[in-house]
């Protein structure tokens, strides 16, 4: 570090001198000079103090902002610790991990849990066992160095947005009298949506390194499980489209569908019609993005996209877990992938999204409405868009990635000491079609690129190294990313 500083003041200190000297030396080699000795300096700073640099200057905000969201549905109070102290607390002895679609006991999250920690893989799950359940939670969440937050993934979305004062934001969902105490003041909730009872998620973290066993986890993340019935209901959902009326959204976001993943199937069928039809009642004026979260059933997810969810909708938030596991739902490209191999693949992830947009999104001739899609995964970002409907992607995919490296480290700012660079600097933009190579610059780091009238931005991330909190950064990363977009009148 300190011969980058020496390096520095020297290249400085030439520059300076020179100037001094401009009257006495030609014009021309006084201006080459200078431009070498300018971009001597620039490459003498780090990359990510480049990235930095470059990103605000990117970030601007969008001519058309949005005044008034509204979010749904999901919404708890997430109790916060150590998943290896937990399990330790209750008595768990580590041992071989193995995948569970629903939690039906201590040894299936014991299980579960090493399963996930091992692959650095976020999840989420259904705890069936309610006795067993509010017992782990009460331990949790009396155990010391707990913490208490405002949970799910619509609370936490309409959290984020609330931090810009000229927004106003309406949450619906189930709101017990501790999340209550949690939101923003700048964040609405209508009175059908108080309960008296919080629903819990806890969220068992993990950090880069860290050993249990015989499993060491490659990166931190975290583990989710939960009894929530509320929640896994879609309860909220028609007193949230009702609310509508009377609020005049600019902007729907909604969430929780992959809750519904604990009902039976006939429940979750008929439930998914019937949150289908509420959807549709929302006006067709009013865009509305749809986040994503982790699953694990495919029918049911299959059932998302082909029963006209994805057409509904005019955006999609998601991440690496659940972009993979939804091609292989649905018999995309790349779908015999089993799982992604340290940084997901540009040029398959790419394949992927286009592909969505393709089969699922708007065109001339199918009625559909989806138009963007923002995939964040550890390393970088891409924002996805149909040509013609969505403008200042630049500005969000670049908000995006910040939040992701503010949030992580808990800093107000980007503190570059703090992160690291870990997106390729070389990928190809497609595994099927002619290979296109791309070269990332630090100094430009949102790469652009078009296929068949669909546009690409891509950014990296700037990781923290070590993270204070995982839990929510998808939902501020999608968050960021619509804060600062603007969706083009039709």
């Amino acid at each position: 570090m300190w011969q980058r500083s020496v390096c520095v003041g020297l290249v400085a200190l030439a520059l300076g001198y020179l100037c001094l000297l401009g009257p006495e030396l030609p014009y021309s080699p006084l201006r080459h000079l200078s431009a070498s000795l300018l971009g001597g300096l620039r490459r003498a700073r780090s990359l990510e103090e480049r990235v930095v640099a470059a990103w605000k200057a990117a970030i601007v905000r969008p001519a058309r902002r949005w005044a008034r969201v509204a979010v749904g549905v999901n919404a708890c109070v997430d109790v916060v610790l150590s998943g290896v102290k937990l399990l330790e607390a209750l008595g768990l002895e580590p041992g071989d991990g193995k995948n569970h679609v629903v939690l039906n006991s201590r040894q299936d999250l014991k299980e579960a849990f090493a399963h996930f920690m091992e692959k650095g893989a976020a999840a989420e799950r259904f705890f069936s066992d309610a006795k067993s359940f509010h017992h782990i939670a009460r331990t949790a969440s009396e155990f010391p160095g707990a913490q208490l937050y405002v949970g799910g993934n619509a609370a936490l979305i309409g959290q984020k947005l609330a931090t810009d004062p000229d927004l106003k934001i309406l949450l619906c969902g189930p709101v017990g009298p501790k999340l209550h105490e949690l939101l923003d003041d700048n964040v609405v909730v209508p009175p059908e949506s108080m309960q008296e009872r919080d629903e819990f998620h806890l969220i068992l973290e993990y950090q880069a390194g860290e050993e249990w066993g015989q499993v060491r986890a490659p990166n931190a993340n975290r583990f989710i499980f939960s009894h929530d019935l509320s929640n896994g209901a879609l309860n909220m959902l028609e007193v949230f489209v009702s609310s509508l009326d009377e609020f005049h959204p600019d902007l729907v976001v909604l969430s929780g569908l992959h809750m519904m993943e604990g009902q039976s199937k006939e429940m979750r069928q008929r439930r998914l019609m019937e949150a289908v039809a509420s959807i549709s009642d929302i006006p067709t004026d009013v865009p509305i993005h749809l986040e994503l979260a982790s699953m694990t059933d495919q029918d049911f997810m299959s059932n998302i996209v082909h029963q006209q969810v994805f057409p509904l909708v005019n955006s999609i938030g998601l991440n690496e877990q659940e972009l993979l596991f939804l091609t292989q739902s649905a018999s995309g490209p790349h779908a015999s992938l089993t799982s992604w191999s340290g940084v997901p693949d540009v040029g398959v992830v790419s394949d992927i999204l286009f592909w969505i947009l393709k089969e699922h999104g708007k065109t001339a001739e199918r009625a559909s409405d989806l138009t963007r899609i923002h995939f964040h995964t550890l390393a970088y970002h891409i924002l996805v868009t149909v040509d013609g409907y969505w403008g200042n992607q630049v500005a969000a995919v670049a908000a995006g990635a910040r939040a992701a490296g503010t949030q992580a480290c808990a800093t107000e700012t980007i503190d570059t000491s703090k992160v690291f660079l870990k997106a390729p600097l070389e990928f190809v933009t497609s595994q099927i079609e002619a290979l296109s190579k791309i070269s990332l610059n630090p100094d430009e780091p949102v790469v652009h690129w078009h296929r068949e009238g669909i546009s690409f931005h891509f950014t990296p991330v700037l990781v923290c190294k070590d993270p204070v909190r995982t839990v929510g950064l998808g939902d501020a990363i999608s968050a960021e990313g619509l804060l600062y977009s603007e969706v083009h009148p039709q």
